[in-house]
This record gives C-alpha cells, sequence and structure tokens, in this order.
C-alpha cells in the first residue's frame, strides 16, 4: 500500500523559513519523480517544486530561488526547504509521486499518488 505522509509545516512571520518532510512508503522511492504541490483556499492546486529519478529538478516561477526540493533516496524522504517565505505562500501543502511524469512536471493531474498535506501559514 502505498504511502506518503507530509509534515514540518506550521506558521511563521514573512521572511522566515520551514523544511517540509514527505515519508514515502509501499513502493520504490528512488524510481519515481517527486513533487511538492500547493492549493489555496478558493484557488486551484499548484506545483511547487519537482525532482527526477536522477536529481533534476523543476520550480515554479513563485518559488525559485527560495525554495529548495530534495530527495533522500536511502530514507524514502522528499523535502523542501522553503525560506523567505511570503503571504502569498500561505497553503495547503502535498507531497505527490508518479512513476513517469510528462513533459508537464508541474501539473498536478501527472501524479498519481498524494498525501493528506501540511499546512503552512505566513503571516506579515
Amino acid at each position: 500500500q502505498v504511502q506518503l505522509v507530509e509534515s514540518g509545516g506550521g506558521s511563521v512571520q514573512t521572511g522566515g523559513s520551514l523544511r517540509l518532510s514527505c515519508a514515502v512508503s509501499g513502493y520504490t522511492f528512488s524510481r519515481y519523480f517527486m513533487g511538492w504541490f500547493r492549493q489555496a483556499p478558493g484557488k486551484e492546486r499548484e506545483g511547487v517544486a519537482i525532482i527526477d529519478h536522477y536529481g533534476g529538478t523543476t520550480y515554479a516561477n513563485s518559488v525559485r530561488g527560495r525554495f529548495t526540493i530534495s530527495r533522500d533516496n536511502a530514507k524514502n524522504t522528499l523535502y523542501l526547504q522553503m525560506n523567505s517565505l511570503k503571504p502569498e505562500d500561505t497553503a495547503m501543502y502535498y507531497c505527490a509521486a508518479d512513476p513517469d511524469v510528462g513533459y508537464k512536471r508541474l501539473s498536478p493531474d501527472q501524479y498519481i499518488y498524494w498525501g493528506q498535506g501540511t499546512q503552512v501559514t505566513v503571516s506579515s
């Protein structure tokens, strides 16, 4: 049974940092594309950052230079280091996985497995 469990969310002030983690079980983690997505109230879910099997990364323009995605295949864990947080980063953050993602790597439609999410709130 595939499980993705996020942790590390919380409340911070503008300019603060958080590190999200996603613990994975039930499949061969190293072979999957992994990604972080977020959804704010009243908005569609959007891709934040993606990492492929080889460590190649893709970022949304809104977070590039502030967020860093990484993976530890030995620990079956995905990370998202978030620095210089802004109020517009407030959202529920989800990790997701898929064995084969097309060229639209940041599209939520490309991913089959999802976690339950962790809330990030940034106050001004």
